[in-house]
């Protein structure tokens, strides 16, 4: 059986479908790898392989804990503050990657 999840992975937020770009790359001019979405509050950002990290700062500044991937195909969580990745289990829920 698998772990339970943590405390932080049932946000109560409902969000809207991810934007195709990270806001806060567009106002300053650059570009992105990938995108990620937060799941606490809905605002979409650039992952850690872009230059400027802008969801990792969400989390920093904000204290939201929750994010998914916003690529198109791709289905997994992270939780920021437990260091947890979530994969779909088959069944509707999500689970907690195994190493």
């Amino acid at each position: 059986m698998p772990p339970p999840n943590c405390e932080h992975f049932e946000t109560g937020a409902e969000v809207a479908a991810p934007l195709d770009v990270c806001t806060s790359c567009v106002e300053i001019g650059s570009t992105w790898f990938h995108l990620r979405q937060c799941l606490n509050c809905g605002r979409t950002s650039c992952c850690d392989q872009s230059p400027n990290r802008h969801a990792t700062g969400h989390f920093h500044a904000t204290g939201h804990p929750m994010m998914r991937s916003a690529q198109p195909g791709e289905d997994w969580r992270w939780c920021f503050a437990d260091e947890l990745i979530y994969i779909p289990d088959g069944a509707g829920r999500y689970e907690i990657a195994e190493d």
